[in-house]
């Protein structure tokens, strides 16, 4: 009930019945109507207060409305129409039935009752109006058909007695709100109203009702259904959201890793990404995948400590056969939704026993895989399941799933191919750069290469050339550049310096032709009309110990 009610709260009689049958609470309005005061009724079980007698079994669901014969304290029986509403247990408090009855307001309004007809004419959609006490005094059709009773067995009832939810405490707070300062009041709110099993988003805009004179009068609620926009907005800060997150590295983990945390819990309550291991395949993936698959966990995420969800941990590899909903994803190149209630899972998680039990231990329910795909070719799939949440997937959450999966997986594919430029580049390098430094009289060198992990692999070189008279020359250089082509550039420089070397030019000299062929390397490169981008660094130093 709400927190605050400043009026008569005898126009309802109300009682509370605790899950075990015991009346807990017993107000004004039920005494007026069966004749009991709060002390001889409180404490008993609530059976006693029925004609026929005997303890009927609670009723199923959450609400249930009808009419029940009631003993008078002076022996009449009464038929009574009641309304209870059922409130699970919360906050160390155990779970009771709220049972109301309106004994005022059941009269239908006069014909030309202004407040009612101003109240119906003010707003077009499902409107309730409310009296200066908070009591319904009229709804129309639409409004009936959300609250899922007719008006006239409600009329008289507050909306903390017509709902008896939670969210009804804050409806009925901006009631009165609206109703002591005189200004409209929008309040947001979530419920489920049908069989869906969807929490549907309901905008309530409260507004007063005036009189000739401009007093208020009551209040008029009008309840949108904005689930649609509400859901369209979510999706499009989720999708925004991914842009941003995902991708922040040239990681194949690491973005993988992104991708699932988005997912988790805005969209799923556990997510899974395996991906191809591409040396299987010649350091590319496959032109066609073709079932059994095997891949690699790269990334998981669930909303429970720990994944216990997960059979298998990153860097784990697993084989999905071709009945599996992750093969099945890949070979079929779109996304595969499915569900325990269909038996959509029944051969996979029969055939995989550890998965099965995972699935029943935890409540899974729905699932789908998503493939990640990147220039016509199959990375892998994204796989996306639900047991926290009791709605399954959508097809709107299949085209989000989709989308933000096919933004991770342009990701997931450049920093798979940028790692594996960056090997290829750092193979090259360590073949062209000299394994193990000449042995001479004139001096003992040392070296050690360390490639930047973040900047990637440059041109980076040095080497130690023997020269005639017991001379040393000593070259670090350095190519502008990062990658196979500065690799490749930073051999033909080496291989240059050590062939003038050879002929015992001066150092100036030597640089000199070095510049000259910089120059035609940077001719060479450049495209039909454009420069190009060739540059270089070197040290070239001579030690005579003469």
């Amino acid at each position: 009930m709400s927190r605050v009610y400043p009026f008569d709260d005898a126009a309802t009689a109300r009682a509370v019945i605790g899950d075990d049958g015991t009346l807990t609470e017993w107000n004004e309005g039920a005494r007026r109507l069966l004749g009991h005061p709060a002390d001889a009724v409180l404490g008993r079980p609530a059976a006693g207060l029925l004609a026929g007698g005997g303890t009927p079994a609670p009723p199923p669901g959450s609400r249930w409305e009808g009419t029940v014969r009631l003993r008078h304290r002076d022996g009449r029986i009464l038929p009574v129409w009641l309304l209870a509403h059922h409130r699970p247990p919360q906050d160390g408090h155990p779970g009771d039935w709220l049972v109301v009855t309106p004994l005022t307001g059941a009269e239908p309004p006069a014909v030309q009752d202004p407040l009612a007809e101003a109240g119906l004419v003010q707003s077009p959609c499902a409107i309730a109006v409310y009296d200066d006490r908070l009591r319904l005094r009229r709804m129309n059709e639409a409004m009936a058909a959300v609250v899922g009773l007719p008006e006239e067995r409600l009329r008289g009832l507050r909306l903390a007695e017509i709902d008896g939810r939670a969210q009804s405490d804050e409806l009925e707070q901006g009631l009165l709100r609206v109703l002591t300062s005189g200004l409209p009041l929008d309040v947001r709110t979530f419920l489920r109203t049908d069989g869906d099993g969807r929490a549907h988003t309901w905008l309530a805009r409260m507004a007063p009702v005036r009189d000739d004179a401009g007093r208020v009068r009551g209040v008029c609620m009008a309840a949108h259904d904005v689930t649609d926009s509400q859901r369209a907005r979510q999706r499009l800060q989720l999708v925004n959201e991914a842009s941003v997150r995902i991708g922040s590295t040239l990681d194949v983990t690491r973005t993988a890793q992104e991708l699932a945390d988005v997912c988790v819990p805005a969209l799923a309550d556990f997510v899974t990404i395996d991906l191809l291991d591409p040396q299987e395949y010649g350091g590319e993936p496959p032109a066609r995948v073709v079932a059994p698959v095997r891949l690699r966990r790269a990334a998981h995420r669930s909303v429970l400590d720990g994944v216990p969800e997960a059979v298998i941990g990153p860097g784990q590899t697993e084989e999905y056969p071709d009945f599996s909903p992750q093969a099945d994803a890949m070979t079929a190149g779109s996304t595969i939704a499915t569900s325990m209630a269909t038996g959509d899972m029944d051969q996979w998680l029969t055939w995989h026993g550890v998965r099965g039990e995972r699935v029943r231990e935890f409540g899974i329910h729905s699932s789908m895989s998503v493939p990640i795909q990147a220039r016509g070719l199959t990375l892998g799939v994204a796989v996306l399941t639900r047991h926290r949440r009791p709605d399954s997937f959508t097809a709107d959450d299949v085209l989000l799933a989709e989308e933000i999966t096919a933004r991770a997986a342009v990701c997931i594919d450049n920093a798979r191919r940028y790692s594996r430029e960056r090997e290829t580049a750092l193979a090259l390098q360590r073949s062209l750069l000299p394994r193990s430094l000449p042995r001479t009289a004139a001096l003992e060198a040392s070296s050690r290469y360390l490639p930047a992990a973040r900047a990637g692999v440059g041109g980076d070189w040095f080497d130690v050339i023997p020269l005639s008279g017991m001379r040393v020359a000593m070259v670090v250089g350095d190519v502008v550049g990062h990658g196979i082509q500065a690799s490749a550039t930073m051999g033909r420089l080496r291989t240059a310096v050590r062939t003038l070397a050879d002929i015992d030019l001066a150092p100036d000299e030597l640089l000199t032709h070095l510049d000259d062929l910089v120059l035609r390397l940077s001719d060479e490169s450049g495209g039909e009309g454009s420069p190009g981008e060739v540059g270089a660094t070197c040290l070239y130093a001579v030690y005579d110990p003469v």
